[in-house]
C-alpha cells in the first residue's frame, strides 16, 4: 500500500485532507491541513489509534508520543509498510 493509492478525503474543520487505514487492532490516520505538523509545507502527519484512543506504536511513533509530523510521501509509505510488518494485516482504507 502506498500513499498515492489512498483516496485522501476532504476535511472541513480544519480544511485539508485525511485518510484512515485499518490494520486490524490498529488504525493509521494520515492528515494534511493548516494545523497538522508540516501541513503548511505540504507535508503529512500520522497518528496511530488503538480502539478510539491514540496510541504509541514502537517503530512508528516515538516513545511518549502518538503522532509523527513533517512526513514526506515516502516517509508515509515507509510507515504504511511498518504497520503491515508490525500487525501482519494488509491495510484497508476506511
Amino acid at each position: 500500500m502506498k500513499l498515492k493509492n489512498l483516496d485522501m478525503l476532504q476535511t472541513i474543520s480544519p480544511m485539508g485532507v485525511q485518510a484512515i487505514v485499518d490494520f486490524g487492532e490498529y488504525e493509521l490516520s494520515i492528515i494534511q491541513n493548516q494545523m497538522s505538523y508540516g501541513g503548511k509545507q505540504g507535508l503529512f502527519e500520522i497518528a496511530v489509534f488503538k480502539g478510539k484512543s491514540q496510541a504509541e506504536l514502537p517503530g512508528v511513533t516515538s516513545p511518549g508520543d502518538t503522532v509523527k509530523g513533517f512526513l514526506t510521501p515516502s516517509d508515509v509509505d515507509a510507515i504504511l509498510t511498518k504497520m503491515y510488518t508490525i500487525t501482519g494485516k494488509e491495510g484497508v482504507q476506511i
